[in-house]
């Protein structure tokens, strides 16, 4: 089976599961909600699609290959200039800045800076765990977790930009 096939697959799965898990629970709300958890839905399969995928082939042979530890060396290519970690680090940034504004808007309750940044490194310790099970030429690396927690805090601050700027707009009108 070919990669584009596997991925393929993984789609179809994410994609059924919105329609007969999410969407029916998710419809029933206001529009903007929906919109927003429909946002952060493909927002999350694609983040799937960048770091894990294809994840449902590989699955019968998850334990097929040895699992490599995570790299607890905070920014150790970038000590010993390996590879292209600028690269990396912004991207690992870059990808996370979404979340940081996405998820707040899902939360109705005060403390949401705290949860974002909670749910942003489970998120994060999540795919760094599974990537060497998933796919034995990936590594796990604690950089990745520290720079897609900085991409968060970033995202929510745009996201409090954001709600200042509405909420002056508001006040003014």
């Amino acid at each position: 089976m070919n990669y584009s096939t596997k991925i393929i697959i993984d789609f179809i799965a994410l994609f059924l599961v919105y329609i007969f898990i999410f969407f029916p629970k998710w419809k029933i709300k206001n529009k903007s909600s929906f919109f927003i958890k429909t946002l952060m839905y493909i927002y999350i399969s694609f983040v799937l699609y960048f770091t894990l995928m294809p994840i449902i082939t590989s699955l019968p042979f998850m334990f097929n290959h040895p699992y490599v530890s995570m790299t607890l060396e905070p920014f150790s290519d970038v000590i010993r200039n390996r590879g292209d970690f600028i690269r990396q680090i912004v991207l690992n940034i870059i990808m996370m800045v979404p979340f940081g504004i996405l998820f707040p808007l899902t939360l109705k309750n005060k403390k949401k800076f705290l949860k974002t940044i909670l749910a942003v490194f489970l998120f994060s310790l999540t795919i760094e765990i599974l990537q060497p099970l998933i796919n034995p030429y990936r590594i796990s690396d604690i950089t990745d977790i520290i720079t897609n927690v900085t991409g968060g805090i970033i995202g929510y601050g745009i996201y409090l930009i954001f709600k200042l700027t509405i909420k002056i707009f508001k006040h003014k009108a």
